[in-house]
């Protein structure tokens, strides 16, 4: 059935059955059954109903406008947890939280308008001259001069078009910039002196499938007039792992035709798009390699890579650094073969053309985030040891011990939070400058001793040079040892939940599996690591080192215990705690006891008895202890 056009003017005067009209003294009237009024208020309401969708207007009835709820990837939520960007715990996936750092071209597919099988949306304006005409494509032809007409007409599904008192044309296939030439022909056999214009009505609706890693696979309804991207479009785009880079258009006998998304968000270059045709197939084949670029860029984004592409290209991709980015390095964030997160800093201008890795996370920190208070800058963390991801972190400012903790995934089985170490650089920069002043006076202290010694030895005898040479040594190993920076998070033995203490940028945080041992070392028959057991003593693990040698000053032992925390038998101040006979205390897992030289009770210096002690508040740790017998 074809139909009269809204508003088109026909001739009131007819004969015969209606399928043409001769005028008295005037050119040929071409005429088409009329309307009846239950048609023409059927396709009224269709008209005023595609023209309210074009413009906005809801018609829930007719349209189904799906929002498509949007998954992140696993990639994505790293790349956004890498950059700060995070959601309390709890908090519902809102909009907000799920358009934050998205895989770049994920803004483009957003789902448009749909219609009922059969109703399109288009109503063209202009159709491009190679759109080929098929069943259910509408044309509008009007002819003057000899002859008079104004026709609506619909192509058949033998892909014919009917015009009164020319006949039929066969247009299946025929191009949109054919049709007028081939009107005119054929209307030529019955007219002279006469001309035709052409224009599309409504557009036919086509079939296609959509196929492989889209958001909505399986058929749709779309315009004959749509391409790959509004289908895609149509079907809410690649889903998180589809890939942007590699769609594919399937037609019957045809080779695949590629399609590369990047190249119109890149490059706004469409050319590789194709219009669709019934029963065509688009598959997107699964995501290629993906890289976060965060920071001090132009555009924070998942990058998708197709195969070779620099530093230096995905930078390009996230539109360069931004107006404060520090241009010369760059950190990348990689996972390494042990699922580890590590962290490198990378020369801008030397190594921009080495090639990016699948799972990189390139950051570009910008000056203006530097000139900001402490307060307000994000924080690089490391998070290693017993939990479920370990690596590096960059967390919002504001963030605590917990939050990092949380950041990797929480503590495993064998965790032993007790011991938990945190390194913090403005501590250890304080300890060694306390360290080096301590250092200082504990020179004079021991030189001063020695001028007594040998005043009280004249001339100095063997002995005198033995005790001083020890004392030379001594000294030289306590300059080569190195403050660790701890900070002492003094938890309970059997704690499960860290501190609620404020992140520096650059803290480091350890969490070691739970000690079997505990460890004697300093002036001892036997230093070692021995087994152990519940309800031992301190001075049950020295007498298994063999007890104190002769040089030991068992009045000056202490044990560091393993949260950092040390007890000691001379002091109860600062660090240590207690006081009193260490020995008789009951020892704990990863317990390190010390028994320090006697080489302090010569001479007249003898309150240098405490150096042994006090210097391990300036952080040294296990290992400096050891190497000081």
């Amino acid at each position: 059935m074809a139909f009269l056009s809204a508003g088109a003017v026909w001739a009131q005067a007819t004969t015969g059955s209606g399928d043409n009209v001769q005028s008295v003294g005037g050119p040929v009237r071409l005429n088409l059954p009329t309307n009846t009024k239950d048609e023409r208020e059927r396709e009224r309401e269709q008209l005023m109903r595609l023209k309210q969708a074009q413009q906005g207007v809801d018609n829930s009835d007719l349209f189904l406008t799906p929002r498509m709820a949007y998954r992140p990837s696993d990639f994505e939520l790293f790349v956004r947890q890498q950059a700060g960007i995070t959601r309390a715990q709890g908090d519902r996936a809102d909009a907000d939280w799920l358009d934050t750092l998205r895989r770049f071209g994920a803004d483009l597919m957003v789902p448009q308008a749909r219609t009922p099988e059969g109703l399109s949306l288009d109503l063209p304006t202009s159709v491009p001259d190679d759109y080929q005409l098929s069943a259910g494509d509408e044309v509008q032809v009007n002819l003057w001069g000899s002859v008079d007409a104004n026709l609506r007409l619909v192509v058949d599904r033998s892909g014919q078009l009917t015009i009164p008192r020319v006949g039929t044309i066969s247009v299946n296939g025929v191009r949109f910039g054919d049709l007028r030439s081939a009107i005119q022909r054929r209307a030529s056999q019955q007219f002279k002196n006469f001309d035709v214009s052409v224009s599309m009505g409504r557009v036919r609706t086509i079939r296609v499938y959509m196929t492989g890693f889209v958001s909505s696979p399986g058929a749709q309804s779309l315009s004959g007039l749509s391409t790959v991207l509004q289908a895609l479009v149509s079907a809410g785009g690649p889903s998180a792992v589809g890939s942007f880079r590699n769609i594919q258009l399937r037609r019957q006998g045809q080779a695949p035709v590629l399609l590369d998304l990047y190249d119109l968000l890149l490059k706004g270059d469409r050319s590789g798009d194709r219009t669709l045709r019934n029963e065509d197939v688009i598959h997107v084949m699964p995501i290629g390699p993906q890289v976060g670029v965060i920071g001090s860029v132009n555009r924070q984004a998942i990058y998708e890579l197709k195969g070779g592409e620099s530093l230096a290209d995905v930078l390009a991709m996230a539109g360069g650094p931004a107006a404060l980015a520090n241009r010369q390095q760059a950190v990348i964030h990689r996972i390494d073969a042990q699922g580890q997160t590590q962290m490198r800093t990378v020369d801008l201008v030397k190594e921009a053309s080495q090639p990016a890795q699948n799972g990189d996370v390139l950051r570009l920190q910008g000056f203006g985030d530097v000139a900001q208070p402490s307060a307000r800058q994000m924080k690089r963390v490391r998070v290693d040891g017993e939990v479920q991801r370990p690596g590096d972190y960059i967390l919002p400012a504001g963030s605590t011990l917990r939050d990092a903790l949380r950041a990797a995934g929480g503590l495993t089985t064998e965790a032993f939070l007790f011991g938990a170490e945190l390194s913090r650089e403005s501590v250890r920069l304080s300890q060694a400058e306390n360290y080096e002043r301590a250092m200082r006076d504990l020179e004079v202290e021991l030189t001063r001793g020695m001028v007594k010694g040998k005043e009280k030895t004249i001339p100095p005898n063997d002995e005198v040079y033995a005790r001083n040479t020890a004392l030379a040594r001594y000294v030289e190993r306590l300059r080569k040892a190195r403050p660790s920076g701890r900070v002492v998070l003094g938890l309970a033995l059997d704690a499960r939940e860290l501190p609620d203490m404020t992140l520096e940028d650059g803290d480091r945080l350890t969490v070691p599996i739970r000690p079997s041992s505990v460890s004697v070392y300093g002036s001892v028959m036997n230093s070692g690591s021995y087994a152990f057991a519940n309800g031992r003593s301190l001075s049950q693990y020295v007498a298994m080192a063999g007890g104190a040698a002769r040089s030991g000053d068992t009045g000056s032992l202490f044990v560091i215990r393993a949260d950092g925390s040390v007890v000691s038998n001379r002091s109860s101040s600062g660090w240590f705690v207690g006081g009193g006979a260490v020995e008789a205390l009951q020892a704990q897992p990863g317990d390190t006891v010390f028994v320090p030289e006697n080489l302090f009770h010569a001479g007249n210096s003898a309150e240098l008895k405490d150096w042994s002690t006090i210097l391990y508040q300036f952080g040294l740790g296990a290992l400096a202890l050891k190497n000081l017998k």
